[in-house]
């Protein structure tokens, strides 16, 4: 568990302390090699030794763990400045930008052993592969840079989710929307319209690929169902008279979707049963969705290619009209020192007759 304090908790439920049978901490990380803000999530990770996790925070910072020894993380990567995935320094250079705070964090083994997704709370995704961390650490920024400039959450990420049957594409909540990306490319595929009220969790159903559950500040629970229509919330149930915080589906790929938990920020859980038509997996519904989702990402990435045509062309004309300014200023100095060689010669030619 993370903590509030940034520190890291491990718990063994096979211990609880005696007499009371209540389960304390096993081990606790040390406050100097914790994370310095609160912890935004916290993820088992694949290992030889079946020990690891990793865990992201505010302060910038994604750290690995062992365990069964809580001393200090076992590897870090700090995650990226505002403004990195452009290239370009802005407002003074790298020193002015601010380090992006994890708020949320996702890993899935069956999407790759090495990959991880981050949300941040500027509301910018980050997709990271420890394969490629000789560059740039492995973190892509999935900024838009373009006319479609679309995809920052207006507030911090609160849940970032692979799809469970397509893994390339995940889920991020945040704002107002919902989102699903493709991890290769830097633009949403797919955006809800705005809910009434600030989402604040959110989950993909985990037997129907195109159902997704959003939880909001006002304590409804929307249902989002993709085969049947993206336009429109499929079903919205109020849950709680105070704002919900938390949403899961009981399941696998395999079976169950039908008993969803959510938690509100007074502490209750409430246990909801959808209905088969939720929950059961539809005819040629997981191909009719990978196929939406490629041709979503095949309309973004052509948008992008159009984006960076577009800039290369402006800047071709932009280059083109700074050499012809140059040409012309350099000109009007040859003119001018024309002018001025034409005078000095008159001027000492009539002195050359007065003598004369």
């Amino acid at each position: 568990g993370g903590c509030y304090n940034g520190l890291i908790v491990y718990f063994d439920l096979r211990k609880p302390n005696a007499p009371t049978g209540k389960c304390k901490p096993l081990s606790v990380s040390v406050i100097d090699k914790s994370h310095h803000d609160p912890v935004g999530d916290v993820f088992w990770v694949q290992s030889k030794t079946g020990h690891q996790c990793a865990s992201v925070s505010t302060d910038g910072q994604l750290l690995w763990w062992d365990t069964r020894n809580l001393q200090a993380p076992i590897d870090s990567i700090p995650l990226p400045k505002t403004g990195a995935g452009d290239g370009a320094a802005k407002d003074g250079g790298d020193d002015k930008k601010l380090r992006l705070g994890g708020s949320s964090l996702e890993y899935n083994t069956e999407a790759g052993p090495t990959k991880y997704l981050v949300g941040t709370e500027q509301g910018i995704p980050l997709s990271i592969n420890l394969r490629q961390r000789k560059a740039n650490n492995g973190i892509t920024v999935l900024e838009s840079q373009g006319s479609n400039n679309n995809g920052q959450h207006h507030g911090a990420v609160r849940t970032i989710q692979r799809n469970p049957m397509h893994t390339k594409f995940f889920l991020t909540v945040g704002d107002w929307t919902a989102k699903i990306w493709s991890e290769d490319i830097k633009s949403p595929i797919v955006t809800t319209r705005y809910h009434e009220a600030y989402a604040t969790s959110g989950c993909w159903s985990l037997t129907r690929p195109g159902v997704f559950y959003i939880t909001r500040m006002d304590g409804a629970v929307d249902i989002w169902d993709l085969y049947q229509s993206q336009g429109e919330v499929t079903y919205s149930h109020k849950v709680s008279d105070v704002a919900l915080s938390a949403v899961s589906v009981q399941g696998n790929t395999q079976s169950g979707g039908k008993l969803v938990a959510v938690g509100d920020t007074n502490g209750t859980v409430s246990l909801l049963e959808v209905c088969n038509s939720l929950s059961k997996l539809q005819p040629d519904e997981k191909a009719s969705l990978g196929s939406v989702f490629d041709r979503e990402a095949r309309r973004e990435k052509n948008l992008e290619i159009r984006d960076r045509e577009e800039k290369r062309a402006k800047a071709i004309e932009e280059s083109r009209l700074k050499k012809e300014k140059e040409i012309l200023e350099l000109a009007d100095d040859d003119e001018e020192d024309l002018l001025l060689k034409a005078e000095v010669e008159f001027f000492s030619m009539l002195k050359e007759d007065e003598k004369a």
